[in-house]
């Protein structure tokens, strides 16, 4: 797998909030639950820069922190060029501009945590940087979640140590 820092400007999206740890977002398929309905709802959704949708995780910066026991943020939603209206159950979210270590998950979405522990693992023991408390996701026309050509780019944001 290869990683790549890049540079991004901020951007807003719109959707879904969920707030819990891995084990409960899969046992009660609460991701799963919120896609469902943003696909639903997404019509309501104003200002759309594109139909590809964004998972953005924003993790408490905390020692010790494990996703699969502690809580944190999942935000599944559309990137806007404006927020003129949110629609009823949606939340709003503000990604920073900021550097990242990017790779693209090839294979099923059910094994995302090899690439998770690449970039939060031994890329960030490897190289100078920090996490920066959070990732985003982009699902486009290549996410297939239960398909082997699955691709999810993925983006960890980072800072220097």
């Amino acid at each position: 797998m290869e990683a790549t820092v890049v540079k991004r400007d901020a951007f807003t999206i719109v959707g879904y909030q969920i707030q819990a740890n891995l084990k409960e977002i899969a046992e009660q398929q609460l991701g799963k639950r919120a896609l469902d309905s943003l696909k639903e709802d997404g019509n309501l959704i104003h200002n759309k820069v594109t139909d590809h949708l964004y998972l953005v995780q924003i993790y408490p910066l905390k020692r010790g922190f494990d996703p699969n026991v502690d809580k944190f943020t999942q935000v599944i939603g559309y990137q806007v060029s404006d927020v003129d209206e949110i629609p009823k159950g949606m939340h709003t979210h503000h990604v920073p501009d900021s550097s990242y270590v990017t790779a693209t998950h090839k294979g099923l979405e059910s094994e995302l945590d090899r690439t998770y522990d690449f970039l939060c693992g031994k890329w960030l023991k490897e190289n100078p940087y920090d996490h920066a408390g959070y990732d985003f996701e982009i699902w486009d026309d290549r996410y297939k979640p239960d398909q082997a050509d699955n691709e999810i780019d993925v983006f960890v944001a980072i800072r220097e140590k």
